[in-house]
């Protein structure tokens, strides 16, 4: 974030590129597919980096026809920093805010997820009068795993990992931090 001019987020991406004059060029980090979703949306040629979210990557096209398959009826909802050509194949491409929002505010009953399965139980708990199906038991995200209930009270308890980020870092990360914020 200290090396960055702005911040984005996979639900105000579109917005942020869009705030950027048309003559200035883009470096778009850290997710290629959520940059090309955003260029393809927005018609704006941007340097992409090749990084990409292990999770999102691990969804697999073959898993979400299956899923498909199996409940005809079910709306695809995906992140957009799913690959290509799950991102086709989606009915919508939604960040994870918006997929809750979508699924409280749809008609319909059932819903593919194509993201972080963790999303199922939040999903499934404001909405418990529709169902969701996750497309893969492998988009699991490892480092959101690592932090539960528990660790956040020892945490608060101890305040013992206490992570100070030294100057001139801070204000300079602070700085892409505010100007994404002044976006929205």
């Amino acid at each position: 974030k200290a090396e960055s001019d702005i911040c984005c987020t996979s639900s105000n991406a579109m917005a942020v590129v869009r705030s950027i004059p048309a003559d200035q060029e883009i470096i778009f980090v850290p997710d290629t597919h959520l940059g090309h979703y955003v260029q393809e949306e927005l018609g704006r040629e941007m340097i992409i980096w090749d990084g990409y979210c292990p999770t999102h990557s691990r969804i697999r096209e073959v898993d979400v026809l299956r899923e498909k398959e199996d409940h005809p009826n079910a709306v695809l909802i995906a992140h957009p920093e799913c690959p290509l050509g799950i991102r086709e194949i989606a009915d919508e491409l939604l960040s994870t805010g918006q997929m809750c929002t979508f699924a409280k505010e749809s008609a319909h009953t059932e819903f593919i997820v194509a993201t972080e399965i963790g999303m199922l139980y939040r999903l499934r708990n404001e909405n418990p009068g529709k169902k969701f199906y996750s497309v893969s038991d492998r988009a699991v995200c490892p480092n959101m795993k690592k932090i539960d209930a528990e660790k956040v009270l020892w945490a608060l308890e101890d305040l013992q990992h206490r992570i100070v980020v030294p100057e001139p870092i801070r204000s300079q990360a602070k700085k892409s931090i505010d100007a994404m914020m002044a976006i929205q």
